[in-house]
């Protein structure tokens, strides 16, 4: 049973949820109970945010994986300054991300970590690539600090 929120916002963001024995084509996804925990655990805002970092982007509908997910989560959950405050710079660096390279490269670390933090510290690279060092940072975007 698909939660009813999941199911609404997968077709908002235009992603097709498939059978769980189906394989996913770009665009498509199967981790629809990850979606629901992340859900649970964040709430709908969050979700939706993790939903548009990768469905309104061009280089992340690949693999709408279990890993994706938790890493775009824990990458919207560490730099929540970048994604309200510079929205359209934090879209456009997720654009630039070649995500679904990162994805493959993590495979290399099956078994050895789990494969969302290697991922999620690849594209942390490229945040701070983008944003600068201490990107994760709330005082980051302090007007106050750069005075």
């Amino acid at each position: 049973m698909i939660d009813p929120r999941v199911q609404a916002l997968c077709d908002e963001f235009g992603i097709k949820i498939v059978d769980r024995h189906s394989y996913p084509e770009p665009g498509e996804t199967r981790a629809v109970e990850t979606l629901a925990r992340i859900l649970r655990r964040y709430g709908e805002g969050h979700l939706r945010l993790v939903l548009s970092t990768l469905a309104e982007t061009d280089n992340n509908k690949g693999q709408l994986d279990e890993v994706l997910f938790w890493a775009a989560s824990d990458m919207v959950r560490a730099c929540p300054e970048i994604v309200e405050r510079r929205a359209g710079d934090w879209l456009a660096m997720w654009d630039a991300c070649p995500v679904g390279e990162l994805q493959f490269v993590a495979q290399d670390l099956r078994g050895v970590v789990p494969l969302r933090f290697a991922l999620g510290g690849m594209i942390y690279e490229r945040v701070v690539r983008a944003f600068g060092q201490r990107a994760s940072q709330p005082d980051l975007f302090d007007d106050r600090r750069r005075a």
